[in-house]
């Protein structure tokens, strides 16, 4: 399977926006968090995140098709850490590895060491993946509601 990342841009925020919520309705609907779910931002959320000098959104696409995205937050400095917020892929392609080797190609792009990413607690694939991927939870969480906490990560 051919994974590519490609650099998004301010006019692709609708687009973004459209695949995140997509990509994260499940979620929304199991945890009920209406605050933080990346399914209940809005566009112009998006829109001024692409806007940031430190971030990048990239589309993960396979076979030119546009398949998830991802925002990485990097200062190029050296004692900042990266961050990874957030990633997703399109609901049927998950389970693949689509997103283990976009996050691959990230480290390629942005470097492999500082990273930071945090997910559901709640999510025992999603802390799998990204344990098996070199990170290791922090002692950080944060209890979002009595259904969902954030696992913090690092690597």
């Amino acid at each position: 399977m051919d994974i590519q990342l490609f650099k998004a841009e301010l006019k692709d925020a609708q687009t973004i926006w459209e695949m995140q919520v997509k990509s994260f309705q499940k979620l929304l609907d199991k945890y009920q968090d209406f605050e933080t779910s990346p399914a209940s931002e809005t566009v112009d959320n998006v829109r001024r995140r692409l806007e940031q000098e430190n971030t990048y959104y990239y589309f993960i696409c396979m076979a030119d098709e546009k398949v998830g995205a991802v925002r990485v937050i990097d200062y190029h400095k050296e004692n900042e850490n990266k961050r990874i917020s957030p990633i997703f892929v399109l609901p049927e392609f998950q389970g693949q590895g689509i997103a283990q080797k976009a996050i691959r190609l990230c480290e390629a792009v942005h470097g492999s060491k500082g990273w930071e990413l945090d997910t559901i607690l709640q999510e025992k694939g999603n802390c799998h993946l990204y344990e098996k991927m070199g990170y290791h939870a922090t002692d950080r969480t944060e209890k979002i509601n009595d259904k969902l906490t954030l696992i913090f990560y690092h690597k």
